[in-house]
């Protein structure tokens, strides 16, 4: 529902450090992000994409027809 693109850091892009970080997130019954961890690092990188992670929001999980969180 809501993705947040990362702010490339400055100090990558002069170091010309590119690729991909792996977040493993938990959503929360309110469909937003209440925990974020990297799985798989870029150290210059890590930072903006966790903080554009913690802003996304998903629809919910239901179960029984009771909102749940889900990794």
């Amino acid at each position: 529902m809501k993705d947040v693109k990362p702010d490339y850091p400055e100090s990558a892009l002069f170091a010309r450090v590119r690729g991909v970080v792996i977040i493993e997130a938990t959503v929360g019954p309110n469909g937003k992000v209440q925990a974020a961890n990297v799985v798989r690092s870029i150290p210059l990188l890590d930072r903006a994409a966790l903080d554009a992670v913690r802003q996304w929001e998903f629809m919910p999980t239901v179960l029984d027809g009771v909102a749940v969180p889900s990794s």
